[in-house]
């Protein structure tokens, strides 16, 4: 299924998007797309008999905004330098284990919403990411077989980060990853059932029309359920949480100076099979 909610911010509704394209209200049936429904099995059996039923009130999506996918974010879990080639254009070695860091969950916003670019920054960055949702308690997974079992879907991330606060100012990356609107998210939240391989996707990114990432989770250093089984090792996993699985090769930081980082006016689109597409125009915060 394609899970999603739209309407003005805070006041999103539960949707679907049907396989002809069609979208469906789901607010008749269950109150948000958030952890609670993606752990509670009768609930999504409800969504999926209705939709295979045809009872969904379709809805105008004319002119309708697309929220994030995901209510109630417990929190975003992130992996850094988790592609060969990223970190080859970066110059940075290859991890022996997973590096972490966490994004405040009010950095999710919509996938066609407004970006800011930080008061001062002069280093704002692009990062098309494969976001995994988890959907049932996960802690001392021992097997990939268990981790992939506590995935409820994939989405789209944009981690949009800046590299000057990230890098150049001290301390942790958070400074460079927590600015406001730095994690759109969407449009839908695919089922984990539609995804059968999450290292065969392949990920794009755009600025003002021009190409500047295409990658494939193929070239993930660590694989989805390896990071699933890796993270419950350090902290519990709950329905709801969302874990950005890293960036390909293509971003500003790793291109030849002067780096094209991000400026308001400009406009970023991204995407990855199966799951949609994102555009973001950027504004000065």
């Amino acid at each position: 299924m394609k899970l999603l909610r739209v309407g003005p911010v805070g006041a999103e509704r539960p949707a679907l998007l049907d396989e002809s394209g069609t979208l469906r209200d789901l607010s008749g049936i269950v109150p948000d797309i958030d952890g609670a429904l993606l752990a509670d099995e009768t609930a999504l059996d409800r969504v999926r008999t209705a939709a295979a039923a045809g009872d969904l009130p379709a809805l105008d999506a004319a002119g309708l905004r697309t929220g994030a996918p995901l209510g109630r974010i417990g929190k975003v879990v992130c992996i850094g330098l988790n592609y060969h080639d990223h970190a080859r254009e970066t110059g940075a070695p290859i991890p022996a284990e997973p590096i972490v860091f966490m994004k405040a969950a009010d950095t999710v916003v919509g996938p066609d919403d407004t970006v800011l670019v930080p008061r001062g920054s002069v280093k704002t960055d692009w990062e098309v990411e494969l976001a995994v949702v988890i959907g049932r308690t996960a802690r001392y997974l021992e097997t990939d077989e268990q981790a992939l079992a506590a995935v409820a879907g994939y989405t789209i991330a944009h981690d949009v980060s800046e590299r000057e606060f990230q890098i150049e100012r001290g301390g942790q990356w958070d400074k460079g990853k927590n600015c406001e609107t730095f994690n759109p998210l969407g449009p839908w939240l695919v089922t984990a059932d539609e995804v059968p391989d999450p290292q065969a996707l392949g990920l794009r990114l755009w600025v003002n029309g021009e190409l500047k990432q295409d990658g494939t989770t193929a070239e993930q250093i660590f694989p989805v359920a390896e990071v699933v089984r890796y993270l419950s090792q350090f902290m519990t996993l709950h329905p709801g949480d969302v874990i950005n699985t890293g960036t390909p090769a293509g971003v500003a930081m790793g291109r030849p100076d002067p780096k094209p980082y991000l400026r308001a006016g400009d406009v970023v689109e991204l995407e990855i099979d199966g799951l949609g597409h994102q555009r973001q125009e950027l504004k000065d915060a």
